[in-house]
C-alpha cells in the first residue's frame, strides 16, 4: 500500500509553519491514541502514521529532502511500522506537555517520568556509488556499517546485569528538578533537567562489565539498502533507527545515504532520458543501414533511413530511467553524427570529386529540416 503524503496525513499545507505542524500532530495523536480507541483496530496505525509524518516534517533537513524527492528521499526501509508505542511516546511525548500536573501526563503513561529527557543517538552518513544500470532499475545493496548498538548484557542501561540501578536522589526519579523563585508578581516555578542523573531518573550503582557503563557497544553490521529506481546524484536516502544508539538508552539515530552516480562509458543521463552519440559513415547516411546501439538493457538494432542528416535524433521509447515518483519511464535519444574522414586516398578523392558537382550532393535543406537546437528543445519538452 502506497504511503500517503505527509502533509495530507497531518492535514496541513506545504507552506505550514513548524508551529502549525506541531499543533496538527498533537491533535491527531490525541484523537487516535489506541488507549482512547480500544474498539478501533485502525487507531494505532493512524497514530503511527501521524508520528512518522511529524518526525519528517518537524525536522528542517528531512522536510527539505521530502519536499524535493518525496518518500524515497527520506525512507530507505525505515519508518514507524517497526517501532512500538513507547518509542513514539519517548521521542515526541514532550510536545504534549512535560511538567508535573500536565493534563497530558496520564495520556502518556502518567507520573513524573513523563518529563524525562529522551536522548537520540547520532546519525551515520555514508556514500553509495551506483552505476547507470542500478539507477535505472533500482537495486538492493548490502553494506557493512560500524555503529553503536545497545549492549545485550545490560539491556542498554549500563548497569551490571541490567539491574544495578538506584533512584536518583536529586530528582526522586522524575528526571527533573523544580526551582521556585519569588518575584514581584508572586512565586514562579521553573523546571529543568536534573544535573545529577542528566535527566535519566536513575543512577548506575555498578557499571556493566561488558560495556563499562556506556550501555552500548560498537558493532559491525551488514545492512540491506533498497535503492529505488530513478535516484539521482547527490540525492540522500534515510533509514530510520539505523544510526548510533546513545549512551544508556534512548532512540537510535538515522543512517543517511548519499547517492553518487558513476559515469557510464557510453550513455549520458539527461533527467529520466538517456542520450547516446551515434556516429555513422557518409555512405550509411546516404544509403541507409541497420546498426546496433547500446542501451541500459543491452544492445538493440535500429534502422538508419537513406538520406539521414547529421544531427537527427532518434527516440527509443521506454529505454530510459524510471521516474522516482512513479511517473512513467524516460526514453533513449540517439543523436546521429555523420563522420567526415580527415584523410582520403587518391582513388577516394577522385570518386568524391566526381560527386561534388552532382545535383544530389548539393546541400538543399527543405523547410521541414530542423536545426539541432530545435530538435533538442522538441525532444526534451
Amino acid at each position: 500500500m502506497a504511503k500517503r503524503d505527509y502533509y495530507e496525513v497531518l492535514g496541513v499545507s506545504k507552506s505550514a509553519s513548524a508551529d502549525e505542524i506541531k499543533k496538527a500532530y498533537r491533535k491527531i495523536a490525541i484523537k487516535f491514541h489506541p488507549d482512547k480507541n480500544p474498539d478501533d483496530p485502525t487507531a494505532e496505525d493512524k497514530f503511527k502514521e501521524a508520528a512518522e509524518a511529524y518526525e519528517i516534517l518537524s525536522d528542517q533537513e528531512k522536510r527539505g529532502r521530502y519536499d524535493q524527492y518525496g518518500h524515497q528521499g527520506v525512507n530507505g526501509g525505515g519508518g514507524y511500522g517497526h517501532m512500538n508505542m513507547e518509542d513514539i511516546f519517548s521521542q515526541f511525548g514532550d510536545i504534549f506537555g512535560n511538567g508535573s500536573g500536565s493534563p497530558f501526563d496520564s495520556f502518556f503513561g502518567g507520573g513524573g517520568g513523563g518529563g524525562r529527557r529522551v536522548r537520540k543517538g547520532t546519525n551515520l552518513r555514508i556514500k553509495l556509488k551506483l552505476d547507470l544500470e542500478e539507477i535505472a532499475n533500482g537495486v538492493e545493496k548490502k553494506i557493512k556499517v560500524k555503529r553503536y548498538v545497545a549492549c545485550n548484557t545490560c539491556g542498554g542501561n549500563g548497569a551490571k546485569n541490567g539491574t544495578a540501578l538506584q533512584t536518583c536522589s536529586g530528582c526522586q526519579g522524575t528526571g527533573q528538578v523544580k526551582k521556585v523563585v519569588n518575584t514581584m508578581l508572586g512565586q514562579m516555578v521553573s523546571t529543568s533537567t536534573c544535573p545529577v542523573c542528566d535527566g535519566e531518573g536513575k543512577k548506575v550503582s555498578q557499571n556493566c562489565e561488558v560495556c563499562q557503563g556506556e550501555g552500548r557497544k560498537l558493532k559491525e553490521e551488514v545492512i540491506a539498502i533498497n535503492v529505488p529506481a530513478g535516484v539521482g546524484d547527490g540525492m540522500q536516502l534515510s533509514m530510520s533507527g539505523k544510526g548510533n544508539v546513545p549512551q544508556r538508552g534512548g532512540i537510535a539515530g538515522d543512517l543517511l545515504i548519499q547517492i553518487e552516480e558513476e559515469a557510464h562509458p557510453l550513455l549520458k543521463r539527461e533527467g529520466n532520458n538517456v542520450v547516446f552519440e551515434q556516429y555513422i559513415s557518409f555512405v550509411d547516411a546516404v544509403l541507409g543501414a541497420n546498426i546496433e546501439v547500446p542501451t541500459i538493457e543491452g544492445k538493440v538494432k535500429i534502422k538508419i533511413d537513406p538520406g539521414t542528416q547529421g544531427g537527427k535524433i532518434l527516440r527509443l521509447r521506454g529505454k530510459g530511467i524510471k521516474d522516482i515518483n512513479g511517473y512513467g519511464k524516460g526514453d533513449q535519444l540517439i543523436h546521429i553524427n555523420v563522420w567526415t574522414p580527415k584523410n582520403v586516398s587518391s582513388d577516394e578523392r577522385q570518386i568524391l570529386e566526381k560527386l561534388r558537382s552532382s545535383d544530389n550532393f548539393v546541400p538543399n535543406p527543405g523547410k521541414n529540416e530542423k536545426g539541432f537546437f530545435e530538435k533538442m528543445k522538441e525532444y526534451f519538452q
